[in-house]
Formats: structure tokens, sequence, C-alpha cells
């Protein structure tokens, strides 16, 4: 209830941000303003997770001239640290996270909470072995224990403890003090790619 109202109430005042936001995407690359992808989320339900486009329109073929470092490196934590995919734009939106913005809609959905632990790709389920019922135990969040203890700056392995550590100590406090350092996270810009 409380994730459906502030997510109603943020996308009336965030608005004029997300035409601005729009405008600037559609004008800067080709391409869609919006980008969805494929994501799993409470009990292995599968949903649409929607972002600002970032990338450029032909970031899949891409993929096949990266370096052998670059294919290591996506192989190993599913993003890169220098990605030759996104737009300038798409950098700046990164490291604000406002990439992120459209996922206000996920909430409203129920797809998401505003806090919880990050949603992953089919793939990436690999790294909760024995664990992943219980990370699937809860809703995905827009924000989250991980994304305020480190980001990118972890290993996958240190991610997976993180997200599995606020399984275990889920609490209205713990998603109160999560809220509140995001914006901390997100002004300095910690770990964002």
């Amino acid at each position: 209830m409380i994730d459906v109202i502030v997510s109603c109430i943020g996308l009336i005042i965030l608005s004029p941000l997300f035409l601005v936001l729009a405008i600037i995407i559609k004008t800067t690359s080709k391409g869609p303003v919006f980008f969805s992808h494929i994501r799993v989320g409470k009990n292995g339900k599968k949903f649409k997770l929607y972002k600002f486009r970032t990338m450029y329109e032909n970031a899949r073929e891409m993929i096949k001239n990266f370096t052998p470092e670059q294919k290591e490196e996506w192989e190993k934590n599913f993003k890169l640290k220098d990605d030759p995919r996104v737009t300038p734009i798409g950098k700046f939106l990164r490291k604000t996270s406002l990439d992120e913005l459209p996922q206000i809609i996920n909430i409203i959905k129920g797809d998401l909470s505003i806090i919880g632990p990050r949603p992953v790709v089919v793939k990436e389920l690999r790294y909760y072995g024995e664990n992943k019922e219980k990370f699937l135990s809860v809703t995905p969040g827009l924000t989250g224990y991980w994304q305020v203890n480190g980001r990118s700056t972890v290993t996958y392995e240190e991610r997976v403890k993180l997200e599995l550590y606020y399984v275990d100590h889920i609490s209205f406090k713990l998603d109160v003090k999560i809220f509140f350092k995001t914006f901390a996270t997100v002004f300095k810009g910690d770990g964002a790619i």
C-alpha cells in the first residue's frame, strides 16, 4: 500500500522530469525512449523491468566486437565498467540513477517494491545456488541493501551475501534506513556504472 501511494505521488511529481529526459534521449540517439528487460521477481515470476534507454540501438550487435577482457567482465558481472554500448546521455543517466525512474511503473504494477533485493535475469540465479528460493521469496526492489552498500564496486559473490542479508533481516526499520541512505548513495554516484 505504501509502495503504491508513494510511487503514484512520485510519478505525478516527476512527470516533468520524465518528459525532459524522454526528449533528450529521443533527440540524441536513435531508438525508443524506454527499454524493457525480462527479470525474475517474487516466487520466480518473470516481468518486464522498465528503464530509460541508455544504450545505442545496435547494442546487442556491439557485443560481438567486445575484446576478450570485456567478454570476460561481461560473463562475470553482467555489466562493463566502460561499456562502449552506452550513449553519452546514457552515462549521465546511469551515473545519476535517473535511468531507473521508469521502475516507478513497475512498483505501481506490483512487480517491485520500493525496497528489496534488486531483480535479476535468469542467468544470475545460478549465483544464489541453494539460496535461490530464499532470494526469490521476497518482492524485489527499486533500491535495496546491495544498492547502498557497494553496488557495482563489490564482486557478484559479495552482492549475493548482501542481498541474502537483507532477506534474513527484512524489517520496516531496515527499509527506512535503506530508503534514506539511497539518496546519499545516488547523490554521491557511489557504485554507479
